[in-house]
């Protein structure tokens, strides 16, 4: 016999798949926040469909958008109009980034699909004297703060479904197309090799499955 908990879950999974909203996207806004204003060239790393590259044109003079995977890559050149100064490329990080200094550079959703130490030290690398990382990830759940934080996530998930969808069905966003996978780091691991890495990196857990990374190359 199914347990109420469980039918519970299956249907709260109906409900977000017939509402899907891009959780990444709602942390976009924020990260333009973090940046100077300015910028001559932005990279964004596992750029996906191109969303936060194009916004990144808009404070940024030159953006470059990488990711592993042609199809959504071809979609994010369909999706960018030929005037906007973005353009993009298939390359796997960090083996694949460009060797070249950026004022900006962006990862949203992705480093824990890369080896952790090695990336961070390849961003760290290739960022120009003055200029900002920033990063949007997902970690896997272990304390009573991520549990207390999921939880509390539950509810405002749902409240976020209905306001983005207007509380109609809807087709899933081309920037949830790409392939995921979970999590295998816990957030006190990432905060400690990052801040190895990244001497005064500053990172936090949010809500919505995520904690949030900024440096400041001095």
């Amino acid at each position: 016999m199914t347990s109420p908990l469980h039918r519970a879950l299956r249907a709260l999974d109906r409900f977000h798949a017939a509402r899907p909203w891009d959780h990444n996207a709602h942390f976009h806004r924020w990260l333009l926040r973090q940046l100077p204003a300015g910028a001559g060239s932005a990279l964004d790393v596992g750029c996906g469909s191109g969303d936060l590259a194009r916004l990144l044109a808009t404070r940024a003079d030159r953006v470059r958008g990488i990711d592993a995977d042609p199809a959504i890559t071809a979609r994010a050149r369909e999706l960018t109009p030929a005037t906007a100064p973005v353009s993009y490329a298939v390359a796997d990080a960090p083996t694949g980034l460009p060797d070249q200094p950026y004022d900006v550079i962006t990862c949203v959703a992705v480093l824990h699909h890369l080896p952790f130490t090695e990336t961070l030290q390849a961003f760290r690398d290739r960022l120009a004297p003055g200029g900002t990382l920033v990063v949007v990830g997902v970690s896997r759940e272990q304390t009573p703060t991520d549990h207390l934080l999921g939880i509390t996530s539950v509810p405002l998930n749902i409240v976020m479904a209905l306001v983005k969808n207007r509380g109609r069905r809807a087709a899933r966003p081309v920037s949830m197309t790409a392939p995921t996978r979970p999590a295998d780091m816990t957030f006190p691991e990432i905060l400690r090799e990052a801040r190895a890495v990244l001497p005064g990196a500053r990172l936090r857990r949010r809500l919505f499955w995520r904690y949030t990374l900024v440096w400041r190359h001095r």
